[in-house]
């Protein structure tokens, strides 16, 4: 009897690492709260009691389950996230935005007993998903266009650069020659005048007319 209901035990805690790991895998990732199933506000003992609950429940190590080491990711990316001040404090701009946002939908005020139904909560859920997503999508093509510019002003710097460098290679060519082009110049002063056979400046000796008769 002992023994079957250990085999009981055991297959009873192993469907709830299942249904963990599934749950942790369909609610949406971006959102820290719903991944480890907790409410904006709770305090930093919360998240990391709460953390170490289901890390242990579905933790790679502790179960078969092909899909354990995905949601054990989901839940660790979680916990940092909402112990970082500014990466919880965008998210929870997020959710007071969803919020607002909803109510304004549905012309409600924070006084409605509307507000406090499963329904309302759900569709915030959800209105927090989409507003999650916007502002995420919103960060990327800032992002992208960010390293755009950048990359337009690496660009441009590099031709600068490249621009100098001809400059300066100009400049080293046009005095290596500086020698050639004054001894050229004294030359033309003096009158002196370069062989065209390549004779070194030599005279042309006279050809002798022979006396005719």
């Amino acid at each position: 009897m002992a023994d079957i209901d250990a085999e009981l035990n055991a297959v009873g805690k192993e469907l709830d690492k299942d249904d963990e790991i599934e749950r942790i895998r369909n609610v949406f990732s971006l959102n820290a709260y719903a991944v480890l199933d907790l409410q904006p506000g709770v305090p930093d003992s919360d998240i990391k009691k709460v953390y170490r609950n289901k890390s242990l429940l579905i933790h790679p190590d502790k179960t078969s389950n092909p899909n354990a080491p995905d949601a054990f990711d989901r839940l660790k990316k979680a916990q940092t996230v909402l112990l970082d001040e500014k990466l919880r404090a965008a998210l929870d701009e997020d959710i007071a935005d969803a919020r607002m946002l909803l109510m304004r939908e549905k012309k409600l005020t924070a006084d409605d007993e509307e507000t406090r139904s499963p329904e309302f909560l759900k569709e915030w859920r959800d209105k927090t998903a989409w507003v999650i997503r916007d502002n995420e999508l919103r960060r990327q093509r800032q992002m992208k266009a960010q390293l755009r510019e950048e990359g337009r002003q690496q660009k441009k710097e590099e031709e600068e650069a490249a621009d100098r460098k001809r400059k300066r290679d100009h400049e080293q060519a046009w005095e290596k020659t500086r020698d050639t082009r004054i001894n050229s110049w004294r030359d033309y002063q003096q009158g002196k005048k370069p062989d065209a056979e390549g004779g070194g400046g030599a005279k042309k000796k006279k050809k002798k007319v022979k006396a005719l008769g």
